[in-house]
């Protein structure tokens, strides 16, 4: 079939590889206009194409399908996978960019060409569809479901080249009848008509501890305002149940323990091998002691420091990595504490590592701004209702601390602040939303939600 395999797809493991490699890469030239969110296929249906013959002759013609060139435009983008340094991403991208510039090139002409006085303005002219042999499809669009859709158009396509060919030979539409197709004044009009998009569509997110509490409410809030999410989290139980209410198009999960290097980095490939890269990051992920100096141990001291500090600096390290590739700018956010800014009894393990959670925020702040990468913190306080940290040895030790039972933590809290309200999950997330949503040009910075603790004041 199509004039029989000219090269062979590498193993499964390799191609995931490469996958993960050049996704956000792709996805940056792609989202030259927009952002794009991204889906891979390396089913053999496509395998067989891509690494064909025929490739050459067939992909540049088009499809005959009037749904299939809505949906993936009139011809592919082909990339020759051999001609890459996939161990160099600046490399890759410099060769790649003349590809995707002569595509948008070809692209404005056949529009110029076939236009007519009552056409549609020219849409994006990057490609939908990118063919790799040896490797597979990639396909870019605004959200997941029009991306994992324009790839499964794609593949019949093939099916429709495929029985063509078996038979005598594939034919295409004529140039002029698919842009009027593409660019039909109906179609334009649906597309006029559909909703506006949200203010984090086209976004990719990965949230830590989003299995329960303060990460799981930052999730919901992130994908009621578009964005795509990744959920991460030690236990696989919570994540399951976190993202049950949501479609694939809109979430995937990876269970990851944010004290391991290499689980982070597994995180951060899931996230561009599911969606296509990634745009923003934050690190709720956490856990809380309330112990004295005497009663604090050497284990103690590291697994604070391990989740909370080095957690967030391996999640930036290797966050920065795929925004660089991507040159979009990103978001990243530190779910801190206001026990970072006030001193207390019995708090040198936690206070110290969110003291250090928060100027490290600051630090990548200063180094990283230059790159339209913003860093910023949310300083939560007395989040009891809802909050995993609050179910275990922590509530305990802060109600000993202060004299009261458990069960009057909430209150106990809401009084010492100064609105006199109680702080829930809810709110934190909101603080992360107004970050990313309202204030855009923000960095560096800390928001306290907690109601009002003076000295807990930045300023």
């Amino acid at each position: 079939m199509f004039g029989g395999q000219a090269v062979q797809a590498g193993p499964e493991k390799v191609r995931s590889s490469n996958a993960v490699f050049l996704a956000p890469i792709l996805r940056g030239l792609c989202s030259s206009e927009n952002k794009m969110i991204g889906h891979f296929s390396d089913n053999d249906r496509i395998l067989e194409f891509v690494n064909s013959k025929d490739l050459e002759r067939l992909a540049p013609m088009g499809t005959s399908c009037p749904d299939h060139f809505l949906r993936t435009k009139i011809k592919p983008l082909i990339v020759d996978l051999d001609d890459l340094k996939l161990d160099d991403a600046s490399a890759t991208k410099s060769i790649l960019e003349p590809l995707f510039e002569q595509y948008r090139k070809d692209y404005q002409e056949y529009y110029d060409a076939y236009k007519r006085e009552n056409s549609p303005a020219i849409r994006d002219a990057n490609p939908v569809i990118i063919l790799i042999p040896k490797l597979g499809m990639f396909s870019f669009a605004k959200n997941k479901q029009t991306a994992r859709v324009a790839s499964e158009f794609y593949v019949n396509a093939i099916n429709v080249m495929r029985g063509a060919e078996a038979i005598s030979s594939y034919t295409n539409l004529p140039r002029q009848e698919a842009f009027d197709i593409e660019y039909w004044l109906l179609e334009e009009a649906k597309l006029q008509r559909l909703p506006k998009e949200k203010p984090l569509s086209r976004n990719i997110a990965l949230v830590t501890g989003a299995g329960g509490g303060i990460g799981k409410a930052i999730a919901e809030k992130l994908i009621e305002a578009g964005a795509v999410v990744v959920f991460t989290d030690i236990v696989k139980e919570r994540l399951v149940e976190a993202s049950s209410t949501y479609s694939e198009d809109q979430v995937a999960y990876i269970v990851s323990d944010i004290t391991k290097d290499a689980e982070i980095q597994e995180a951060i490939d899931f996230a561009a091998m599911t969606f296509g890269g990634l745009d923003i990051v934050v690190h709720s992920a956490g856990l809380a002691t309330s112990k004295s100096l005497e009663q604090t141990t050497i284990d103690d001291w590291e697994l604070l420091q391990n989740v909370i500090v080095k957690g967030q600096f391996v999640l930036s390290k290797k966050a920065v990595n795929v925004f660089r590739k991507q040159n979009l700018g990103g978001d990243i956010i530190g779910i801190a504490s206001k026990n970072g800014m006030v001193a207390g009894a019995n708090n040198v393990g936690y206070g110290s590592a969110k003291a250090a959670q928060q100027h490290m925020v600051r630090l990548l702040a200063a180094e990283l701004g230059s790159e339209h990468i913003r860093v910023n913190t949310v300083n939560p306080d007395g989040v009891i209702v809802g909050s995993k940290i609050w179910e275990g040895e922590w509530a305990a030790g802060r109600a000993k601390a202060y004299g009261i039972a458990v069960d009057q933590l909430p209150q106990f809290y809401a009084k010492r602040n100064l609105l006199g309200v109680i702080i829930y999950p809810g709110d934190i997330a909101n603080a992360v939303f107004a970050l990313l949503v309202t204030l855009k040009k923000t960095t560096g910075s800390m928001i306290n939600v907690d109601g009002g603790l003076a000295n807990a004041f930045v300023r």
